[in-house]
């Protein structure tokens, strides 16, 4: 069982532009594993090569990378350009190796660097679960690999699953009981090079830019599937607390691709602009209502919200969302707190009919379709372009809640 599991399971309460070039093709890549290939196609230069081989890209693999470390919660962040790069003949069957060529930064990668959820991260750790890259190596003896050297995929929050467990036969796969989490219970993608599985990396369609895949990868598939399981039809209301952030502006924009009128509950004026250029068709400011639950009623035509989708990683926002809901509404919790309780009151949660989900990012089905959707042109990403050096003052803007949109460091730099 994972350490993510039994940390889940223990607490039942719900919870819950510039453009980047595909890394150069270079011949002769010493032991490079090709999927499809056999032992002596892809080892034995003298032999000569079968169509597969003929046609498979090769890249030079280093052996040293630049990668941001955290060594310990209290000591300062450390970014190395000497990380060991586990190279192609090391990789077991299933494995492949990646070349980053950027990784979206997440709140889940601070909590992870802070130590402060209730589940630890392992340390040392490199961070990151938003990463689009090309497959560079893939394990030797791997088997009926979906993936092939050359693809350009990404790095989700889920790096592994075993598939044969309960909640992987029902379409859990990220509570998987033997899970494993990129950034935090494996290393993750601030790094130049990433260690993945091949039946978990995820294609990034055609078409999209990989610094805008890169926060689907997480943010977008983590609303995408809150949004889909909330019982909404097409002209519900749905408030979206968290709004200007960098899940709650994707949520906006699926909510509104799903047909959902949209009520954007966050703070400032630059964040009021995202939203309602995104789609919102109403704007609650937390900070200077005087009763937000009176005001998203009445922004709802005086009944309440159909469904709250929760981003807001604060337990205000789970206490206030059962008061706005109207009868047989759908509370949604998808924001992370460190450390808080959902309250609600039982009375009127039984009466008003209620549903409370704890929705936990998505599996690879949601994955496919949450990025289909914002390669049709529906959502699109806003995002800070910047070196992997200013992952720091990243996590500072992150922890003071001034981070608009997503911020997506570039490897290549």
């Amino acid at each position: 069982m994972s350490a993510i599991h039994r940390g889940l399971t223990s607490h039942l309460h719900p919870l819950r532009s510039r453009r980047f070039f595909a890394p150069s093709r270079i011949s002769g890549a010493p032991r490079a594993v090709y999927n499809r290939l056999t032992p002596a196609a892809a080892f034995l230069h003298t032999t000569t090569p079968t169509p597969h081989a003929a046609m498979a890209p090769q890249f030079q693999i280093p052996k040293v990378q630049k990668a941001a470390i955290v060594e310990t919660t209290d000591a300062p962040l450390k970014v190395v350009d000497n990380h060991p790069v586990k190279q192609p003949h090391e990789l077991a069957p299933g494995e492949c190796l990646v070349e980053l060529e950027c990784s979206g930064v997440c709140h889940t990668d601070l909590h992870a660097r802070q130590g402060d959820w209730p589940i630890p991260a392992k340390l040392p750790l490199i961070g990151g679960h938003e990463g689009v890259g090309r497959i560079v190596a893939i394990g030797e003896h791997t088997q009926n690999s979906p993936v092939k050297v050359g693809d350009r995929v990404g790095i989700k929050w889920l790096a592994y699953s075993c598939l044969d467990c309960e909640p992987c036969r029902k379409g859990l796969e990220q509570s998987c009981l033997k899970g494993k989490y990129s950034g935090f219970t494996v290393d993750g993608t601030f790094s130049q090079y990433v260690v993945s599985w091949v039946t978990h990396v995820t294609p990034i369609p055609d078409g999209l830019a990989s610094a805008e895949a890169a926060s689907i990868l997480c943010a977008g598939i983590t609303v995408y599937r809150a949004i889909k399981y909330s019982n909404t039809h097409i002209g519900d209301w749905i408030v979206l607390p968290g709004a200007g952030g960098g899940l709650g502006h994707l949520a906006i924009q699926y909510a509104v691709a799903m047909g959902l009128r949209v009520v954007a509950v966050d703070t400032g004026a630059e964040k009021k602009e995202l939203c309602m250029k995104l789609g919102a068709e109403k704007w609650v400011d937390f900070k200077e209502t005087k009763d937000l639950v009176k005001d998203i009623i009445q922004a709802t035509d005086g009944y309440g919200a159909h469904a709250a989708v929760v981003t807001a990683a604060t337990g205000a926002a789970y206490a206030q969302a059962i008061d706005y809901l109207r009868m047989g509404g759908t509370l949604m919790a998808v924001g992370l707190p460190a450390r808080a309780q959902l309250s609600a009151d039982i009375f009127f949660t039984v009466t008003k009919s209620i549903n409370i989900i704890g929705s936990y990012v998505g599996n690879r089905q949601d994955a496919r379709e949450a990025l289909e959707i914002a390669a049709r042109g529906k959502v699109k990403c806003y995002y800070q372009l910047k070196p992997l050096s200013a992952l720091a003052e990243t996590y500072e803007g992150l922890a003071q809640g001034k981070i608009v949109g997503r911020v997506v460091l570039n490897m290549k730099e």
